[in-house]
């Protein structure tokens, strides 16, 4: 364990949450070592809570006070301010697909010839009796 402490230091955890303050962390990391102790670990886990929760909320509304003020004066900053607080993120495509024998596609025409071959392949009907009426368009007898 030393010489893997001294090869490999112990690396700081980060927040994952851009709310989170060190004063969290550290709290978090008091409650991971008191998990024998079940007592001061509800203690802690509750306080790591509240602290969670002040700490987000007024995160948030700091966010919503600068995305009011960048309202008219910088738009697109403030969409970033919107996605960042909603969390949702539009992705890029790529612009290329695989191939059935997983080779990449970037051509185009390739690419549309592609999504055809998928379309036939998902539509495929390999029944052998269709169940097709024929020439009874009456309905069942009365």
């Amino acid at each position: 364990m030393e010489a893997a402490t001294e090869v490999f230091p112990k690396v700081k955890r980060k927040a994952k949450q851009k709310w989170m303050t060190e004063e969290i962390l550290n709290m978090m990391e008091e409650r991971r070592c008191a998990k024998d102790n079940k007592e001061k670990y509800e203690q802690i886990h509750k306080k790591v809570q509240e602290k969670c929760n002040m700490s987000k909320e007024n995160w948030i509304n700091e966010k919503c006070k600068e995305t009011e003020q960048q309202r008219k004066h910088a738009p697109q900053t403030m969409y970033g301010n919107i996605e960042e607080i909603t969390g949702k993120r539009t992705f890029l495509s790529t612009g290329c697909l695989k191939a059935m024998n997983d080779d990449i596609i970037i051509d185009k025409e390739k690419i549309l010839e592609r999504w055809a071959e998928y379309i036939r392949e998902l539509f495929k009907d390999d029944r052998k009796d269709h169940n097709v009426m024929k020439n009874n368009f009456a309905g069942p007898p009365s």
